[in-house]
């Protein structure tokens, strides 16, 4: 289609080269880490259905740490508050880029994944609220499905694609930024219960000192950093904030513009240095020990039967697929921005139905919203479950859209074969 005096802009259309490669080098890690996490929430439903399941909890609440600075945590602790922060900062520097210099640095580009990431999360709140005091319940578990688990998600999607348009996962993966993005601020805001206003003090001194090494110094040293960093994660920490909010503020302060001795942009190479530990070790023991939940008859009936965990069963399958959709259409109805010409929103709804799993991000903040653990183990079982309907559904869809396109190719391939063949005719003897 062409543009009408160069205004409009075409959403989904093929990516320039830089921005090929950087999508292209984050799906591989996370098409990795959304296999190992795979494989840790098998294992933690198996080990947690199983005889040994005491041995589980056992190590689950063993508690280590540095009782005199206030972190003697539990297994499940360290992994949720800390390793966790790791996804994040991979997170915020992954925003920090495409704000500076990627997908979301023109408005009139970004307009679509942000309109569908922020209606993506509103929707499903609205429905767990509609479903959970209608039949008798709270809100306290609103913003439980308003997250997108960026590694499964983008496993789903490996698994299922040969043929699908690469822009498709770009449009998944900037929407998945802004997802996280929204995320921690509502963890930040609503999760944060009192505040050590010293402690905060001393955080944001920290991360003032970060930002002045990183980018007035422009000091490079990791053995600066780390130390830096857990002295900001503890401090933040301690003041009641939650301590993944910590990582997701020091991705933000990376700097972008390129380096004068190696000519790299730090955002990216310390982003790509820190990804294999989100995706490979901190996400994965996240799950290990946030997903052993007690599967039973009784769970289960609970998911159906009481409003909260149905709320947030449906809030992901039904709600996501609705507010993601929805706001991509309205963003394309009502801006200029434009679906690429190859593509139909037939594949955006496919991918607003894979938004529904919710995962990491959902866990996190359901331990946050249900202090108690028996509504703990059903608000955990509501995640599996409409994270599960989510995926089964999405990979049905997307693998009609995978075929749709591969019979495209084929019966393109075979037309450039007969035209080859035709202004080639073989040569005779004389």
């Amino acid at each position: 289609m062409p543009r009408s005096n160069g205004t409009a802009r075409t959403f989904l259309g093929r990516l320039p080269l830089p921005e090929r490669t950087t999508v292209a080098d984050a799906l591989r890690a996370e098409t990795v880490g959304g296999i190992m996490l795979l494989a840790a929430a098998a294992t933690a439903l198996v080990w947690a259905n199983t005889p040994w399941k005491s041995s589980y909890e056992t190590v689950r609440e063993f508690h280590f740490g540095l009782p005199a600075f206030g972190l003697d945590l539990s297994v499940a602790h360290w992994t949720a508050d800390g390793l966790l922060a790791i996804f994040f900062f991979v997170a915020g520097a992954e925003l920090k880029r495409e704000l500076a210099v990627g997908e979301l640095r023109d408005p009139k580009t970004a307009t679509v994944p942000v309109v569908a990431a922020l209606s993506g999360m509103a929707v499903p709140a609205l429905v767990y609220g509609i479903i959970s005091t209608s039949a008798g319940g709270t809100w306290n578990g609103w913003a439980v499905p308003m997250a997108t688990d960026i590694a499964f998600a983008l496993g789903v999607l490996a698994v299922i694609d040969t043929h699908l348009p690469s822009a498709l996962r770009a449009f998944l993966l900037t929407l998945a930024i802004v997802d996280d993005l929204g995320a921690i601020i509502v963890i930040a805001l609503f999760f944060t219960s009192t505040i050590n206003l010293p402690a905060l003090g001393g955080a944001v001194l920290g991360l003032g000192l970060f930002f002045y090494l990183h980018h007035r110094r422009q000091v490079h040293g990791w053995y600066w950093y780390l130390p830096l960093a857990a002295v900001i994660w503890g401090l933040t920490h301690a003041s009641g904030v939650h301590a993944t909010v910590a990582g997701v503020a020091m991705g933000l302060l990376l700097r972008v513009a390129k380096d004068r001795t190696t000519g790299q942009r730090p955002v990216e190479r310390i982003a790509h240095l820190a990804r294999p530990f989100s995706a490979g070790l901190a996400v994965p023991l996240f799950a290990l020990f946030a997903a052993g939940v007690s599967v039973s008859g009784a769970t289960l009936s609970t998911v159906v039967t009481g409003p909260e965990p149905l709320g947030v069963a449906l809030g992901l399958f039904v709600g996501k697929t609705a507010g993601v959709f929805g706001g991509a259409c309205l963003a394309i109805r009502f801006t200029r921005a434009q679906l690429g010409p190859d593509l139909a929103l037939a594949d955006v709804f496919a991918l607003a139905v894979l938004t529904g799993i919710g995962f990491t991000v959902s866990l996190l903040i359901g331990e946050l919203a249900y202090p108690n653990p028996a509504a703990q183990e059903q608000i955990k079982t509501a995640v599996l479950l409409g994270s599960l309907t989510a995926a089964l559904v999405a990979a049905v869809l997307l693998r009609l859209r995978n075929s749709h396109y591969r019979q495209l190719y084929e019966a393109e391939a075979t037309a450039d074969t007969i035209d080859g063949g035709c202004d080639n005719p073989p040569r005779s003897n004389g």
